[in-house]
């Protein structure tokens, strides 16, 4: 009861994560005249990609961004552009075929002994190059009865040793409802880590406040969040924050990035990334290669593009703060290393 009153005062309050979530920029022409861009140039093509993928941006997330910069490494990421509705041969809906290989409503697993638990289909933020930007996910939700069969399931198949809250975002719902999930995940005795795969710490630092603490201290088994920031500039003092906290909580974060054309595709951009994320107490984990989703062919960057930019950072990083180069290929059994020196 506690818990619950403390998060009815949070989401009123004016600076929470809910208000600013409440407050994103959900318009083409909103996001173009808070930069100064001109709408003559850029509306047309954003108009055309908000109508397939509509335009999500919060508030602190857009702070981070310069004005008056098309190219801004941020702004790329969240403003839709004409290649969007520009069909490319290889560019599909699901390009990891995700939908293959659901185990029941809501839960995903693609590995031995780990599975995906789509919380929520709900992001604080669209990433234009989202691979799950056409997920079915009203095909996904989760009410009361899904959730005991979502249980259910994962008893049945005690190798499933490791549950991945994702989505969407899964820290775009409730701390009420993910505590409620930590606590039926507990009963569990093959669980031995609860990973979250998130963007909200980075894009609403708010996000990290009691009420996640509160549940993240009672999970039975420890908690990874993997947190996914593509650019240096993404991490401000707020997000430093908002990590420090979580750290403190004892969570063991990481970071995952994905490869994209004219945001992080060179090599200062991803030394800078990588040093910043030691610096807020996060270790890099998996550096993408890019998944081709249609609808994002234009932040492409080809696999051997990619392995020269991580050649060129094992010199200047400790290995320790040097990403793994991956792609995901469906029916693998784990994520696939794309060899540096082939």
């Amino acid at each position: 009861m506690i818990q619950r009153t403390a998060a009815r005062i949070e989401a009123h309050n004016p600076d929470s994560w809910q208000a600013c979530l409440s407050r994103s920029v959900t318009t083409p022409e909103a996001l173009l005249d808070r930069l100064g861009l001109d709408p003559a140039q850029w509306l047309s093509g954003a108009a055309a990609g908000h109508r397939l993928f509509p335009i999500r941006v919060p508030e602190p997330f857009l702070a981070r961004m310069r004005p008056g910069d098309p190219d801004d490494p941020l702004l790329r990421q969240v403003l839709p552009r004409t290649d969007e509705v520009e069909p490319q041969d290889g560019f599909v809906p699901d390009p990891l075929e995700e939908q293959g290989a659901i185990l029941t409503t809501g839960l995903i697993r693609k590995y031995r002994n780990r599975a995906l638990l789509m919380v929520t289909g709900q992001c604080a933020i669209n990433c234009r190059y989202c691979f799950r930007r056409h997920f079915p996910y009203h095909e996904q939700r989760l009410d009361p009865d899904q959730r005991r069969q979502v249980v259910a399931a994962l008893s049945a198949n005690p190798d499933i040793e490791e549950v991945i809250f994702s989505g969407g975002d899964p820290l775009a719902v409730s701390d009420r409802l993910l505590h409620q999930w930590v606590e039926a995940l507990n009963t569990l005795p093959q669980l031995r880590r609860l990973r979250i795969h998130t963007r909200l710490p980075v894009v609403i630092p708010q996000r990290v406040c009691d009420a996640l603490l509160a549940w993240v201290a009672e999970s039975r088994v420890p908690v990874v969040m993997v947190v996914h920031v593509n650019h240096p500039a993404e991490l401000d003092s707020n997000t430093r924050a908002a990590l420090a906290r979580l750290k403190a909580a004892g969570v063991t974060l990481l970071n995952q990035s994905v490869i994209l054309r004219r945001v992080n595709d060179s090599v200062d951009t991803l030394v800078e990334l990588s040093e910043a994320l030691f610096d807020a107490g996060v270790l890099p984990y998996y550096l993408h290669a890019f998944d081709p989703v249609a609808g994002a062919h234009h932040f492409h960057v080809s696999d051997d593009e990619a392995r020269q930019l991580v050649q060129a950072l094992l010199p200047r990083l400790p290995g320790f703060l040097v990403p793994r180069l991956v792609r995901e290929i469906p029916d693998r059994a784990s994520k696939t290393p794309i060899d540096l020196f082939p």
